[in-house]
């Protein structure tokens, strides 16, 4: 019997057919020409490449079809999500993607037909939920008070420039809520850009203080709290389908050196000592891979289970520290030319310390894994 109780490993005809789409879509629209293109900008993406994604219906795939999705799940978004990572191509799709999850897990049919059609139709939003960097700190210090205003920071805020609305975690009247704000409902300066190692990637610290939140915009009951470390759970998924997907992608980088780089008249390829590696970071990249197609299989529009927390919590774990090594590799077998902003092993890097820390980083997992599996929760 498996440690972790359930090895369902499926991959439909449907998520075919979304990885063959977006795997071309991707390797067309962000050579890494265009990935550097992108380091310096504002928004950190090309808009006409994003309205392209809205016009293959990629931000409806997990949304119900009553709003205009194609309601094929989590399990539908991996795939892309997989590809885009590949392609180190930045846009909003993972905050956007969240952040309508948590409405159409948490809101009411009214948010639904305010909120969804319009991330359906290319409007970005973003989920705000730290109030400092680790992941592990479960208090919520931002407040809506009885009158409805909104008191405190956020900080790190993925692609907080982009988004059109936030989903805010709150405390209201002691308990924990969700606040959904619009972005012009944010005093002047209230954005505040993060430096990230990442610059494919953006952040910023956001200030709510001051903003009123209509009773219609506020979403309590029992289940916000669950329904958060839902979501959570699904980012963790979606970093690490990303991660692998960069994992891939840097590992045909280290390759494509090793069959072309010569030193003392050899291929560098033939040596063993850099081929041992490399084929550790095969094997690692397709262990990812499983860990997130099982995971994706165990995803449903109901509330999570144990299984599927496992999953998430393993994939998230595996998949980040695969690319972490598989960066670390590329840079060492470039050698010097490995440490200038130049060589390509360092957008592999960079993305992979980004990634270990969005979600919460393999410790934090791995100190829940434990929990989880030896049955102490």
């Amino acid at each position: 019997m498996s440690v972790i109780g359930n090895t369902e490993l499926t991959f439909s005809e449907e998520q075919g057919m979304i990885l063959d789409t977006a795997r071309e879509f991707c390797r067309d629209k962000s050579s890494i020409g265009a990935v550097r293109a992108q380091l310096d900008s504002e928004s950190g993406y090309d808009s006409a490449t994003w309205n392209e994604m809205v016009a293959l219906g990629w931000l409806g795939i997990a949304l119900p079809e009553a709003c205009g999705g194609s309601q094929l799940g989590i399990s539908g978004v991996v795939p892309v999500v997989e590809c885009m990572g590949r392609a180190l191509l930045g846009t909003p799709f993972i905050s956007t993607t969240l952040a309508a999850q948590l409405i159409a897990r948490l809101g009411t049919s009214e948010l639904h037909e305010r909120f969804l059609p319009g991330v359906i139709g290319g409007a970005p939003a973003t989920l705000a939920l730290l109030e400092n960097s680790d992941w592990g700190d479960t208090r919520v210090r931002c407040a809506v008070d009885g009158k409805g205003v909104m008191h405190g920071v956020k900080k790190f805020v993925a692609d907080a420039g982009a988004a059109q609305w936030f989903a805010v975690s709150v405390v209201c009247e002691g308990e924990h809520a969700v606040a959904i704000v619009s972005k012009d409902q944010l005093a002047p300066g209230a954005l505040r850009e993060n430096t990230l190692i990442d610059e494919t990637k953006r952040a910023a610290s956001v200030d709510f203080t001051g903003v009123s939140v209509a009773p219609e915009n506020l979403i309590t009951g029992d289940n916000v709290l669950s329904v958060l470390q839902d979501v959570k759970l699904i980012g963790a998924l979606l970093v690490a389908a990303e991660a692998a997907g960069a994992a891939g992608a840097c590992l045909d980088t280290v390759v494509e050196y090793l069959k072309t780089r010569k030193q003392f008249g050899k291929l560098i390829g033939s040596y063993q000592a850099l081929k041992h590696p490399t084929v550790e970071i095969l094997t690692s990249v397709d262990s990812s891979r499983s860990f997130i197609y099982h995971a994706a299989t165990l995803m449903s529009d109901d509330a999570l289970d144990k299984d599927a927390e496992i999953a998430c919590r393993m994939a998230k774990v595996q998949a980040t520290e695969t690319l972490l090594f598989a960066g670390d590799r590329a840079v060492q077998f470039h050698g010097g030319m490995g440490f200038t902003y130049e060589c390509d092993a360092q957008l592999y890097i960079r993305r992979a310390q980004w990634s270990q820390q969005q979600f919460g980083d393999a410790q934090h997992h791995r100190k829940r894994l434990a929990a989880l599996l030896l049955d102490l929760v």
